[in-house]
């Protein structure tokens, strides 16, 4: 049934789409680049369809390409899967998850400890870069919390929370803003000005004028600094219901006006489809679930669910 299949010239395949290199294809396999070369050009001749445009310097997909490598990748993962389930067991599995660092330092590493008393033997690894993760292409990640109001239908979601952005400080803060006109602490993302659309948003709905004053506004490129001067008593700060939920649980923080909120985006965990059956991803995002519920934010699993890479804030 599978005797005719070139199984080399598609795994090799499967590496050079991945990459989009037939350099690194050939580090990947630890074979030369003309070996790599010469499986490719065998397979467009068996398949009689070209599978990569080569350009100057790089390669890219053709649509066919694209068709292959999905179909082919998710297949092989399986098999992987399949294979290490018959293994003897190591004494830990490692699980990477791929989320910004303020995610990380907000919401997910306070109630990891959680997620180890129940599951000690997964070695759970953190990858907070700034750069856009390619789930599909980069294989070493195996989960993507990622926050967007935008959509990833080829991949397998699981909504974790809707957030909504409100105004909080440190209790003196907060009382002395009811007198007088407040510092404020906002956060300058690189990609997007969903986070300052926030704030004129909630200024309107306020009828507060504070965005008028430049001088009264301290910025930071990252939330949980931005949190921390409000923390230390330096200004009221816009933000996410959800990262600043242990501050608020911890009494460290308080809303202002806390009937004044304006929609965020969403958080979403996704893999690449099927990768959500591998034990280890299967108890994270189990995991995950249970502690949506926790904070009050019922889940829903679907394919396709709302996301955005770590760094495209």
């Amino acid at each position: 049934m599978f005797a005719h299949l070139p199984l080399t010239a598609l795994r090799t395949f499967e590496s050079a789409a991945r990459l989009l290199s037939f350099k690194a294809a050939a580090e990947d396999l630890s074979v030369t680049p003309t070996a790599v070369s010469h499986q490719i050009r065998s397979l467009e001749h068996w398949l009689g369809v070209p599978l990569f445009q080569r350009l100057p310097r790089q390669v890219r997909l053709t649509e066919a390409g694209e068709r292959l490598f999905h179909s082919l990748h998710g297949a092989l993962l399986e098999v992987t899967q399949s294979v290490d389930s018959l293994r003897p067991s190591s004494s830990a599995t490692q699980l990477t998850v791929s989320t910004t660092a303020a995610f990380a330092a907000l919401w997910l590493v306070p109630r990891l400890g959680r997620f180890y008393t129940r599951h000690p033997r997964i070695n759970l690894r953190l990858d907070t870069r700034s750069e856009v993760v390619d789930l599909q292409q980069d294989a070493s990640i195996d989960v993507a919390i990622r926050y967007s109001q935008g959509d990833y239908p080829n991949l397998h979601g699981l909504c974790l929370f809707d957030e909504r952005f409100a105004v909080y400080g440190a209790p003196r803060q907060v009382a002395l803003a009811h007198q007088q006109r407040p510092p404020l602490i906002s956060v300058h993302w690189r990609n997007s000005r969903l986070y300052a659309d926030g704030w004129q948003a909630w200024c309107t709905l306020a009828g507060e004028q504070w965005l008028d004053d430049p001088a009264l506004i301290r910025s930071y490129d990252e939330e949980q600094y931005a949190l921390q001067a409000a923390i230390a008593g330096q200004g009221l700060v816009l933000a996410s219901n959800i990262l600043v939920s242990q501050s608020v649980a911890s009494g460290l923080l308080q809303p202002y006006r806390p009937q004044v909120q304006v929609d965020g985006a969403g958080y979403s965990a996704l893999c690449v489809p099927g990768r959500e059956r591998h034990p280890p991803v299967k108890a994270f995002l189990q995991w995950l679930q249970e502690e949506s519920l926790r904070d009050g934010h019922p889940p829903l699993a679907r394919g396709g669910a709302p996301g955005r890479s770590p760094s495209a804030d």
